[in-house]
């Protein structure tokens, strides 16, 4: 059976498989040698908007809130007196709907603290992003521009260029210290949002849990740790410190008590505990302990649950998704509660003006601390990945005098005063608005851009992405079959196959996947599930059939690719894994390094091996993944010391890799220390019980020591659970072991 971890992209499963054995430990007979396990890992980055087991969880709209809160206080009516601050506070939550906070109108409240820092402060009730995915939005936040401006369109494939300052950038030009700590993976510092600060803790572990289909993330409550721990360290310089919480994205899997509180709706507890996470952090500032401090608190995004067919986030950019909470606090605030426009490029002018630091020209915002209306030109917006995973149309559009306009091949217009919950399209009964508004679409915005306008960098991000190849993406217009709303039905469908893959039912997410396939088969996320269910049933050959399938059809998305070339080399075709991967890997992506990384120490080339994964610590210094397969390198040279090293430096950042705790046993064994391989080989079945090759390595090394019993309980757990398939001759040795031991 094909053993991988999960590969993580922000937003979809990637496992990816390996083969072969190690060279080293050598017993009283080669059929009785332990083995260390060759299993698949990639880093996966499930597409926020595939991420999620499908959960019932009711739309947390506030129909029955109490007016005071709901009042609205326009901006123009508030005078306040400039704003001078000598400490930025940036909180970032992500996935946060506008309405599922107090002080939007949920009702009963499950916010306390975000509401006393929303009554104490300048909140915002007309707020919105730019874009319905992570990595892009905050990209937004904290560069004041546009995504077209930028470039950062997706959450992956993407890294921010070294020529665009930030928020980080700027004030450390001004003399702030800087610190950034992020809960989820999409924010991790490969792509680039790292620059400026003195402090980037992403510090999340990859790869802990192989057979399910998440997001790399941490708990709230450890980020806002670590950050007042950054904070009061500092207290002697003026402070930027951004805290992101990642916590309501999808899987909805509240801590207690709140898992228990909210088990109807376990969005809403996820909200809640944010709520909690939070309080330590803003309590000073709420009870006047700290001053002179602008706190900005919003969400990067919304989360449909269910509105307009859309189960999470990323395909749509309804309210559900685009709307998001805003405070502005300070101390000195009038308390107030605006239904100006307000938008995310607005806030770092809104940072360095009360931070006393020039704002440069050319942003797309303007500070929210002045006392007038804010800006009142159009708002841009779009989603576009499912256009780089499933190849439908691109989404842009524009939000101008209440009213918003959604570029599509079948377009929307909606009078959003009248109609908060965007169910009448006013397109046809509004053509001179609707014509006018697509006129105010930046030109520079439109996706994919023309290949004769693109610089060398964004030609390279066309190819990876498969444009310029011809991808699923490369089309030269798209049609009313192409339009997402024509099309969601297909990603529930997609959650679907999502969710058995969680559950184990791999038949059933077999099943869902091929359907969508059937129905388009453009859509290459499709292929890739399809294929992830066959190599978790151990049939490799087909999978191999299916993702060939794919590529053929010119509709693989790199992940695809990646798992391609481990399993193209699992069947006994390294050369070919390495002509799709190598080219692959120019781009420095430390997923495909990795996988290629991988594919030569099969094919035999451990120096080209080493070399390449090496090289994946000039883009990520902490990849556990790059590190577990130089111990790999170093068993298949016999350099045991070396393979111990790089497995106890793949553990240093996440204990949770049963592959690692397996070659720092053969590590160890090898170092003539059975006891503590067997120790370490029990820290890998406490986390894989049913890895075959550990089992093997525990009943062999256990009968070494003089343990029977233990050997005896490792050989009949081998012979129970080992898939004959791939270890017949495996089981059969193991099944005459037990009989010498009596068993």
């Amino acid at each position: 059976m094909s053993r991988r971890t999960g590969q993580r992209r922000d937003d979809w499963l990637a496992s990816q498989s390996q083969t072969g054995s190690v060279p080293g430990i050598v017993t009283g007979s080669e059929s009785e040698s332990p083995r260390s396990a060759m299993r698949g890992f990639c880093i996966a980055l499930l597409m926020s908007l595939l991420l999620v087991a499908v959960v019932a969880c009711s739309p947390c709209r506030g129909e029955s809130a109490g007016e005071s809160r709901l009042q609205a206080t326009p901006t123009a009516d508030v005078t306040e007196p400039k704003v001078t601050v000598d400490n930025i506070l940036l909180i970032t939550v992500d996935t946060l709907r506008w309405d599922a906070v107090g002080f939007s109108g949920h009702s009963p409240s499950v916010t306390p603290t975000l509401d006393r820092l929303a009554d104490t402060g300048r909140t915002y009730l007309n707020a919105h992003a730019h874009n319905v995915v992570t990595l892009p939005s905050h990209t937004n936040i904290l560069t004041g521009l546009y995504p077209f401006q930028h470039g950062v369109r997706d959450n992956s494939g993407f890294v921010l260029p070294e020529s665009i300052a930030t928020a980080a950038t700027l004030l450390r030009e001004a003399g702030f210290v800087t610190g950034a700590f992020t809960g989820g993976f999409p924010l991790d510092a490969r792509f680039g949002l790292d620059r400026g600060f003195d402090v980037y803790d992403d510090d999340i572990p990859e790869g802990s849990r192989p057979t399910e289909i998440v997001l790399a993330e941490r708990r709230g409550d450890e980020v806002v740790d670590r950050a007042m721990t950054w904070w009061h360290e500092q207290a002697e310089h003026s402070r930027f410190l951004w805290v992101h919480l990642f916590d309501p994205h999808a899987p909805y899997e509240p801590p207690e008590p709140f898992a228990s509180r909210f088990a109807e709706d376990p969005y809403l507890g996820e909200v809640a505990a944010v709520d909690a996470f939070l309080a330590p952090l803003l309590e000073p500032f709420l009870a006047g302990e700290e001053s002179s401090t602008l706190v900005v608190l919003t969400s990067d995004h919304g989360e449909a649950l269910g509105d307009h067919g859309e189960l999470t986030h990323g395909i749509f950019a309804y309210e559900a998704t685009l709307k998001v909470p805003l405070v502005i606090w300070y101390r000195e605030a009038r308390p107030s509660r605006s239904d100006q426009p307000a938008r995310h490029v607005d806030l770092l002018p809104t940072m360095l003006e009360a931070a006393g630091v020039p704002v440069p020209a050319g942003l797309s915002g303007r500070s929210l601390l002045g006392g007038g209306d804010t800006d009142q030109r159009p708002s841009y917006f779009e989603a576009l990945s499912p256009t780089f995973d499933r190849g439908w149309a691109p989404l842009r559009g524009v939000l101008s005098d209440d009213h918003k306009f959604i570029a599509l091949p079948l377009p929307e217009l909606y009078d959003l005063e009248s109609d908060a919950g965007e169910t009448e399209n006013l397109v046809t009964l509004e053509r001179q608005r609707a014509g006018r508004l697509a006129q105010s679409l930046p030109a520079e915005s439109k996706w994919p851009p023309e290949q004769g306008e693109t610089d060398p960098e964004t030609a390279a991000i066309l190819r990876s992405l498969g444009y310029l190849g011809g991808g699923a993406s490369a089309k030269p217009q798209y049609s009313a079959d192409d339009d997402p709303k024509n099309l969601v039905h297909l990603d529930t469908k997609l959650h679907q196959a999502v969710a058995f893959y969680q559950q184990g039912q791999l038949g059933r997410a077999e099943l869902a996947a091929r359907e969508v396939v059937e129905e388009r088969p453009n859509i290459g996320i499709a292929y890739y599930y399809w294929a992830q269910a066959l190599l978790e049933q151990g049939r490799v050959p087909e999978a191999v059939e299916v993702m060939s399938r794919a590529r053929s059809l010119g509709v693989a998305i790199p992940a695809l690719l990646r798992q391609l070339g481990l399993s193209l080399t699992e069947v006994g075709r390294p050369q070919e894994a390495i002509g799709i991967l190598a080219p692959m890997a120019e781009d420095g992506d430390p997923n495909t390094l990795n996988s290629l990384g991988l594919v030569l120490s099969e094919a035999g080339d451990q120096r080209a091996a080493k070399d390449v994964l090496t090289r994946v610590f000039e883009v990520d210094p902490r990849n556990s993944a790059a590190h577990e397969t130089l111990a790999l390198v170093a068993l298949r040279q016999k350099s045991w010391v070396e393979a111990l090293d790089q497995a106890q430096r793949a553990l240093d950042l996440n204990e949770n890799l049963a592959l690692s705790w397996n070659y720092l046993g053969t590590a160890l064994y090898n170092l003539r220390q059975p006891r503590e391989a067997l120790a370490a080989w029990d820290r890998a079945l406490a986390l894989e019980p049913q890895n075959a090759d550990v089992l093997y390595n525990v009943s062999v090394i256990a009968m070494e020591v003089g343990d029977r019993d233990r050997a005896r309980r490792a050989l009949q757990a081998f012979i129970e659970t080992a898939p004959p398939a791939q270890y017949g001759p495996d089981i059969e040795q193991a099944r005459q072991m037990l009989r010498r031991l009596g068993g």
